[in-house]
């Protein structure tokens, strides 16, 4: 089983972009994920953690420095130095991995201004609508139902026509994909989920 235990996430993107502190070698490669096969036949964990690159766990190797990482496949450039030291004081759930995640933000940022831009009068609808919906999951939840029903009809809908759409205009995955803001292959489930329900 394979668990890249990602620390950071975002509503809109979700599985294609999601963050964490990368491990990084002293020749600056990415280190391998270590597996632990607890000895119960196929079933094994493997991770990618940057905590177990202390050179202690496993024979994995001694990572030198952290940098942001996405599912996508971004790596971000700036290598922060670990200091195992503090780590072994502090502790890695305490330890300050704030410069990879300031990375990762910058690239889930460059993502957003590439994505077509949602035009501003539906932002601020939805946030209004939401922070309606909010209050009414508490104050009259079974209205607060309905009204999600209403909205997953007319969603459903809307994303049908749309998808047509984008697939009738012949546009590239590459495309598409930037446009949503999504991996090619998370773009392609999209799109083909909303086109299967018709």
């Amino acid at each position: 089983m394979r668990s890249e235990e990602y620390d950071w996430k975002t509503e809109e993107f979700g599985a294609s972009h999601q963050g964490r502190p990368g491990a990084v070698l002293a020749d600056g490669a990415e280190p391998k994920p270590v597996i632990f096969d607890p000895g119960s036949g196929t079933n094994f964990h493997e991770t990618s953690n940057w905590r177990v690159y202390d050179g202690n766990i496993l024979s994995a190797p001694r990572a030198t420095a952290l940098r942001g990482a996405c599912s996508c496949g971004w790596r971000g450039t700036t290598l922060h130095p670990i200091d195992w030291a503090q780590v072994t004081v502090e502790g890695p759930d305490w330890y300050d991995t704030e410069g990879p995640h300031h990375d990762w933000k910058q690239h889930i940022a460059d993502v957003e201004h590439q994505a077509v831009p949602v035009p501003e009068d539906i932002a601020g609808l939805l946030a209004r609508l939401r922070e309606r919906l909010d209050a009414l999951a508490d104050d009259a939840p079974l209205a607060a139902l309905r009204i999600v029903a209403a909205l997953e009809h007319v969603t459903a809908e809307t994303a049908t026509v749309a998808a047509y759409a984008v697939r009738a205009d012949d546009q590239s995955w590459d495309t598409i994909a930037t446009g949503l803001g999504l991996t090619k292959a998370d773009a392609r489930t999209r799109l083909y989920r909303y086109t299967r329900s018709y």
